[in-house]
């Protein structure tokens, strides 16, 4: 299936990881194509490494299994780089999206086994700045969303301003802010 894309997302318990891949599919799903997304757990607590996964393809999708050779990789805990092999198995052309308010030269010099692309988004910064809260996942999101282009751009923040919209029906004040960190994350992915 040469049209498929693969993801692999590092995380921690708590930070929202299998949620961004889980609204990445939900995303690419409305956009018409076929998806998978699961998460792996170790512990399950808070702060404890997770992964979670997509498939995303214009066919449907036999495989069920891990996966050991993504096409992107987006590590939502910058810290993460110290511990895990996150790089390991990337598809050469695609690309490492790290969670960090470093440039993607500086994350360099701390991954291992690797010499591709390198894109670097500052999601702390991005999160406080329009939710007022450290939620690293929604610009992480659409990071790689801008660094893969999975999905076209105004198709996918008009999807999300959807699904935002009905997630949040109770909390309407939270959907404009989520939308905004959509936006600039899209502008401010380095690399």
């Amino acid at each position: 299936m040469s049209d498929m894309v693969e993801v692999r997302w590092h995380g921690r318990g708590g930070q929202g990881a299998k949620t961004a891949s889980q609204l990445l599919a939900d995303a690419a799903f409305m956009s018409g194509k076929f998806v998978q997304s699961f998460p792996e757990y170790g512990p399950e607590r808070s702060g404890a490494p997770i992964t979670a996964y997509n498939r995303i393809s214009d066919e449907r999708c036999p495989i069920h299994s891990n996966i050991y050779e993504p096409n992107y990789v987006v590590v939502v805990d910058e810290t993460l780089l110290e511990s895990v092999d996150v790089a390991a198995g990337l598809k050469e052309g695609g690309a490492l999206i790290v969670n960090s308010s470093k440039s993607p030269d500086e994350v360099r010099a701390e991954v291992k086994n690797y010499d591709g692309r390198i894109c670097t988004i500052d999601a702390r910064k991005i999160s406080l700045d329009c939710l007022g809260a450290y939620f690293p996942n929604t610009p992480m999101l659409a990071a790689v969303v801008a660094v893969s282009s999975i999905i076209d751009r105004e198709t996918f923040l008009k999807d999300m301003e959807e699904s935002y919209r009905h997630k949040f029906a109770k909390k309407p004040q939270v959907v404009e802010g989520n939308l905004k960190c959509l936006r600039i994350a899209m502008d401010e992915v380095k690399g």
